[in-house]
């Protein structure tokens, strides 16, 4: 994982692939995204685009549900054993894992774990058979008939957030327990990489996670357990149940400094990352060090830090379609302890509000409105990552935090890399202190100006900071 840059996809609007038979009621490719409505992408789709990932700089890839359901998403899962037909079903998906690993690249999938659907057979058997259902301790039913279908009328079971379609599994029945299990190694075992788990802090039962956690490891000791937590999580990182969770408090901090008061309020308090919180460099700077001081190191290095994902606007969109924001932020997510995730279209340009708007599909078919220049930063970016090793397991210090601009260092051995943001709109000028992190003399390089400053009195002296910019300064690799 340290050394992992993930690309979250949405596989109904990523890519469609002709070997996949469609359904004669799909919407066009490229339209308005909506709630119901489907585009048509599939996973042969991504494995015919995988040259693209592994372009961009991409050797992971995390895909929101794949299995059989009858929504878009997928989330409302109907047969957890069954790749969804509309995506190409289980032999698209073992040519995507193994074209996958033939370039290096691993497949997390989304675990939806805490409820099913409508659909799922145990509760669509307590539909049709009531009391007499052979399931009804998998499920908890208050009262017959059930009320599934009536929105207007609260559900009779437990089900996420009080919507019908999603039954809540009852985790203490055992063979519930064992079905879910079985299903995580299933997968597993068929040659994923991991899970992400999906609203995981709902299942308040840490004996399943510890079970989870040894049942996949048994089958994978390499597989990466991530949970879906949008508030700080130390319960489930203590080293006995996830590895890590989705880094909504990392994103969350970047809204505040590298938006600020230029975000969309509208769109941010649609989502849990409302509020922010206080805005400059020094809370940013207060912020970061908390986070990274809050887990342990093992944890913070595998952490997976994002910048928007299909639960939230676009991050360009939050900032009002101020890409300096996204460049400012994409920067500091690459250069930053943890894995980095790359929402899909992010790096071309693509913008959308909340759902179903941040759920678009791909422009393969018109490649003229791609931003290119995007495109290539963020390949800069990833590169960058690959080819410094402090930044992916080097320590992280913070240098400078005043104002508008927030500097941090990366620092194994010899290999040094200093980030500068100015994320005001006017010039600064700075004599930056580095600390520890490099001695007197030493040269520090602009990777892609190849413009040098030396090290001066622990200082790196007369940086000039132009408006909603970042600088990379790092010591020359041996070649």
């Amino acid at each position: 994982m340290r050394d992992a840059i993930f690309y979250q996809i949405f596989p109904d609007r990523f890519a469609r692939s002709l070997s996949v038979p469609k359904s004669n009621h799909l919407d066009e490719w490229g339209s308005p995204p909506t709630y119901n409505g489907y585009q048509g992408g599939d996973l042969a789709g991504v494995a015919e685009r995988l040259d693209y990932l592994r372009d961009l700089g991409v050797n992971a890839v995390y895909f929101t549900p794949v299995f059989q359901s009858a929504s878009n998403h997928r989330y409302h899962t109907h047969d957890y054993e069954k790749v969804d037909p509309m995506l190409g079903g289980d032999a698209a998906l073992r040519r995507l894992i193994d074209c996958a690993h033939a370039r290096g690249m691993r497949v997390v999938l989304d675990g939806v774990f805490n409820h099913a659907s409508r659909g799922f057979f145990q509760f669509h058997d307590i539909l049709e058979n009531g009391s007499d259902s052979a399931y009804l301790d998998w499920f908890n039913v208050s009262q017959f008939p059930l009320n599934a279908y009536h929105p207007d009328q609260p559900p009779n079971y437990q089900a996420w957030w009080n919507l019908p379609a999603l039954p809540k599994f009852n985790i203490k029945c055992d063979a519930v327990r064992e079905f879910l299990l079985s299903v995580a190694v299933r997968w597993i075992e068929f040659g994923i990489d991991g899970w992400r788990l999906d609203v995981a802090n709902e299942i308040d039962d840490d004996g399943f996670w510890r079970a989870f956690r040894q049942r996949v490891r048994q089958a994978n000791p390499d597989a990466y357990i991530v949970g879906e937590v949008w508030t700080d999580s130390e319960h489930w990182l203590q080293g006995d149940m996830w590895d890590a969770v989705m880094n909504y408090q990392f994103t969350r901090a970047c809204v505040a400094y590298f938006i600020g008061d230029r975000v969309e309020k509208s769109e941010l308090e649609r989502t849990s990352l409302h509020p922010v919180g206080p805005k400059g460099a020094e809370a940013f700077a207060k912020s970061i060090q908390r986070l990274h001081g809050l887990y342990a190191p093992e944890v913070t290095a595998v952490m997976l830090n994002l910048l928007g994902s299909h639960d939230t606007a676009r991050f360009v969109s939050l900032a009002r379609g101020d890409f300096s924001a996204l460049r400012l932020a994409s920067l500091f997510q690459m250069t930053y302890p943890g894995a980095p995730s790359i929402y899909y279209g992010d790096e071309i340009g693509m913008q959308g509000g909340h759902d179903p708007a941040n759920r678009g599909a791909f422009p393969w078919h018109k490649t003229d409105s791609w931003d290119v220049d995007l495109l290539r930063y963020f390949q800069r970016l990833t590169s960058l990552r690959t080819s410094r090793k402090a930044l992916r397991r080097g320590s992280f210090r913070v240098l400078h935090a005043a104002g508008d601009v927030f500097a941090h260092a990366r620092k194994l051995g010899d290999d040094v890399v200093v980030v500068i943001f100015n994320a005001g709109t006017s010039t600064q000028r700075l004599d930056l202190p580095v600390h520890d992190q490099a001695a007197d003399g030493v040269e520090l390089t602009d990777p892609w100006s190849h413009q040098g400053a030396q090290i001066d009195a622990g200082m790196i002296r007369g940086l000039e900071l132009a408006p909603r910019s970042g600088t990379v300064l790092a010591t020359r690799l041996n070649s």
